[in-house]
């Protein structure tokens, strides 16, 4: 079992929120400077710079986590960890049947840029990511593992999109295995007992990635290996 670092919630210049400097290349680069091993990109309901993020992960000996960070009908964000990056990119072309219809305005939400591992701008996202889905938070997650991803509750205990802030209350029926917390937040300990816990930076600038901090233990450092401790159970110190 090794430990790697990692920063599991990063943003590209796809979300509208995101910097335009953080293109597949920056963000990678970024994370070896500062010498991660693992990272996600998770732009806001699609996955469409994935392909090429990963062409940037391979380039340095980077793994990349296939993510994406859906917004549901109750306008809760969760994480999507997906095997692949066409599986990413196949739950996101179907998310996108269940956005509204609405159009971007950069001036006013950011650019939503598609851009290649040489910082070549290949498409302008017209589709405003920023809105919610029309899949309840139930229905979101059980789509994400019928494509054989795991889903994962973002920033639970932080801003109108977390779940603990927004439901005010966790669905312990929804089963799910992981949550996300904000590590400069207080957060109750219950909905954190049993569950793998995350701790990302949300990073919508290059800066905002994490420095090596963050491990997570892996026999081997392949995305099936991350999915398969996200679905593991966790067992308590007393169980050991």
């Amino acid at each position: 079992m090794k430990r790697y670092f990692s920063d599991l919630h990063i943003h590209s210049c796809l979300s509208p929120c995101g910097s335009d400097e953080s293109t597949p290349a920056n963000i990678c680069g970024m994370a070896m400077v500062k010498g991660l091993q693992m990272i996600a990109v998770t732009d806001h309901n699609t996955a469409r710079n994935l392909p090429y993020v990963k062409t940037c992960c391979d380039a340095y000996g980077l793994l990349l986590i296939p993510g994406m960070e859906i917004t549901t009908r109750e306008e809760v964000h969760m994480l999507g960890y997906f095997p692949t990056v066409d599986t990413a990119l196949e739950f996101g072309e179907m998310l996108r049947g269940h956005m509204p219809k609405a159009k971007n305005k950069p001036s006013y939400f950011g650019n939503q840029r598609i851009v290649n591992e040489d910082d070549e701008i290949v498409a302008e996202e017209d589709l405003l990511l920023m809105g919610a889905s029309d899949l309840p938070l139930s229905r979101a997650a059980a789509l994400v593992r019928e494509f054989g991803g795991v889903p994962v509750p973002a920033h639970i205990n932080r801003g109108s999109n977390g779940l603990l802030v927004n439901l005010g209350f966790f669905p312990d029926d929804l089963n799910f295995t992981a949550v996300e917390v904000w590590r400069a937040l207080p957060c109750p300990q219950e909905p954190q007992e049993g569950r793998h816990v995350l701790h990302s930076s949300d990073a919508h600038y290059l800066g905002d990635i994490l420095e090596p901090e963050i491990t997570i233990g892996l026999p081997e450092p392949t995305v099936d290996a991350f999915l398969a401790w996200l679905r593991s159970p966790v067992v308590s110190p007393a169980h050991m």
